[in-house]
């Protein structure tokens, strides 16, 4: 393929997993708009695990998500200890796997999948904990 089809063909892919995903990472939900770089548009299930480069099998995630996620598909639910398979944003729907908690800082998982994304995904780091203050404050989450 000609090298600028293949770099429009990667913008297009870029501004349609954008939109879809509200310009948000689609695991911890931080806005891309206020975070000072694009995040990456990375693949649910790891090209090295059989997974595809179409948009079927892409999300928009965050830097400290996408770093933390890897080729990972698995991660061990702190509750049960149990391996159970990661948050998948393109079939299972958010809210049915995470929460706000009240401080406005914290994501926690609701099942399994959830709280094993969380843990692996170091979903509340302290620099997130910090952000989200802000972005509760100023109406960029919920």
């Amino acid at each position: 393929m000609p090298r600028r089809r293949r770099e429009l063909s990667a913008t297009l892919l870029r501004k349609h997993v954008e939109q879809r995903a509200g310009r948000r990472c689609e695991y911890c939900h931080a806005p891309q708009r206020v975070s000072g770089h694009r995040y990456h548009i990375e693949h649910i299930i790891p090209k090295a695990h059989g997974g595809s480069d179409g948009l079927g099998n892409r999300a928009l995630a965050c830097a400290t998500c996408n770093l933390a996620k890897l080729d990972l598909t698995m991660g061990v639910d702190p509750q049960t200890g149990v391996e159970v398979p990661l948050f998948n944003p393109r079939t299972q729907v958010w809210d049915e796997h995470f929460r706000w908690a009240t401080d406005h800082q914290t994501i926690v998982g609701r099942t399994p999948s959830g709280r094993a994304a969380v843990e692996t995904l170091d979903m509340n780091n302290e620099l997130h904990k910090e952000a989200r203050q802000l972005w509760f404050a100023t109406g960029w989450l919920p």
